[in-house]
């Protein structure tokens, strides 16, 4: 859960209070970029405090964490004394090559899994040639001897299990194959990584804050035979039994919420997804919703945003698709009520206003808000009952019940 702005932690944990109410039990893991905090001018100590005082306040009995954000080497340090999650991105170290002879002694450790292997609820056996073997080395091993330096510099100060471990490596242009998940499984079990959970590359779009694009019965078959390879690689790597997958960008990624539920029941596993974004576009509907200055505040942080594209859509290329000319004008949007604006930004699809390039170009631009905190942060509190509304439907209604098929 993600709350750039830290006032919404309450709202937030009544989601994951509601679907315990259900018999659908959730591990809250809020987190927050160094990007995110180098543009608002935060630190990582401050979503530590809203976590620790929102836990308090709603009498919160279980466990609940504070990620630091796919870190790596040249940021970990500033994580650490407040973060007990940490999404080690080797995402960055990938293609890189590791010396020969380390790629040599992984291949010799290797050659047990190569010929004609057969996984235990996949419908065809997996042919693995020693080419396959050492492209997938080549591509690799050098990412995750990173990972363990990363994990090293961890453990060094928190101390071994005192901390959940992701691998993140989703950031990349092509999604991992289940033969490249099983080896790069047995990497983190030879490098001592005790990974809790794995952040693949899945095939199709998941772009920030709507729908996933591809075809959700792909994505279900890839989804459940990377959870087969997993369910192996736990008992025969020696990797921890609650490893779980991780699902980055999982926010309003409707289709495949009911494929990714159905999958996770029938082979009784967990899920770790990530919903980051959404808290602060469902301020700015909370905002809209409250009308008068909240309202104005709202669409300026629109106008704003046409006027700075390139700007705030420079560092997600990868991860949004705008159309431009879908994009209504800031005259047309001077006129709307609040319903309107809530209604083109809120992630409802068969609504008519919905328009989800105008939903993806303001959740990009929390750096206009930033540059108006003050302001920003009073209008939050002034209009906090309709806000938190906003937050906790969209986590509750649209997230969870979609995914664990709440009634």
């Amino acid at each position: 859960m993600g709350d750039r702005f830290g006032r919404q932690g309450d709202a937030q944990l009544k989601a994951i209070t509601e679907a315990e109410k259900k018999g659908i039990v959730i591990t809250p893991v809020w987190n927050k970029s160094n990007r995110e905090h180098m543009i608002i001018g935060t630190e990582p100590g401050d979503v530590r405090k809203e976590a620790d005082e929102a836990v308090v306040r709603a009498q919160f009995r279980r466990d609940y964490f504070v990620d630091a954000d796919h870190i790596n080497l040249a940021t970990v340090d500033r994580f650490i004394n407040y973060s007990d999650f940490f999404t080690i991105d080797v995402a960055s170290y990938i293609g890189k090559m590791a010396e020969e002879e380390r790629i040599e002694e992984f291949i010799v450790r290797s050659m047990n899994y190569l010929g004609t292997f057969n996984f235990a609820g996949l419908n065809k056996p997996v042919e693995i040639s020693m080419k396959q073997l050492r492209a997938i080395a080549d591509k690799y091993l050098y990412a995750i001897i990173k990972a363990r330096e990363i994990y090293k510099k961890i453990e060094n100060i928190k101390g071994k299990g005192n901390f959940i471990t992701e691998v993140s490596m989703d950031e990349v242009p092509l999604p991992q194959t289940p033969v490249e998940l099983l080896f790069i499984l047995k990497m983190l079990g030879d490098a001592g990584i005790p990974a809790q959970t794995i952040a693949p590359k899945f095939s199709g779009r998941f772009n920030k804050g709507i729908d996933y694009e591809g075809d959700p019965k792909c994505f279900a078959e890839e989804f459940e035979s990377d959870l087969i390879i997993i369910d192996f690689a736990i008992k025969e790597f020696g990797l921890p039994e609650d490893l779980k997958m991780s699902v980055h960008s999982g926010s309003d990624k409707f289709s495949i919420y009911p494929y990714i539920g159905s999958i996770i029941r029938k082979h009784n596993k967990g899920i770790h997804l990530k919903t980051a974004g959404t808290t602060w576009l469902e301020e700015i509907t909370g905002l809209a919703l409250s009308g008068n200055k909240a309202l104005e505040f709202a669409k300026e942080i629109y106008y704003g945003s046409l006027e700075k594209i390139e700007e705030l859509c420079a560092p997600y290329a990868d991860v949004i698709d705008i159309k431009s000319s879908e994009l209504p004008t800031a005259v047309n949007v001077s006129g709307w009520d609040s319903r309107k604006f809530a209604d083109s930004i809120r992630h409802i699809p068969d609504n008519i206003n919905y328009n989800s390039n105008m939903r993806q170009l303001i959740h990009v631009a929390y750096k206009l808000a930033a540059d108006r905190i003050d302001e920003y942060l009073g209008l939050l509190e002034t209009n906090k009952d309709t806000v938190g509304r906003a937050v906790f439907e969209n986590l509750y209604n649209r997230h969870i019940c979609r995914l664990f098929d709440i009634e």
